[in-house]
């Protein structure tokens, strides 16, 4: 089970190094698109809480 979990990450990391050297534009725009998603997300669960304690 270890050895098929570290392979899979090898896997997915020349995947990513593949991806990144053949089409760097595109994905700059992932990354930008996940990191906006994610931090969408973090603002989305601060309203939250927010307004569960009902600070806002």
């Amino acid at each position: 089970m270890v050895r098929a979990k570290k392979v899979l990450i090898w896997v997915l990391g020349a995947f990513a190094v593949y991806a990144i050297i053949t089409a760097p534009t595109q994905a700059a725009d992932i990354v930008h698109q996940v990191w906006e998603l994610l931090m969408q997300g973090f603002v989305n669960l601060g309203h939250f809480f927010d307004a569960l304690l009902g600070n806002k």
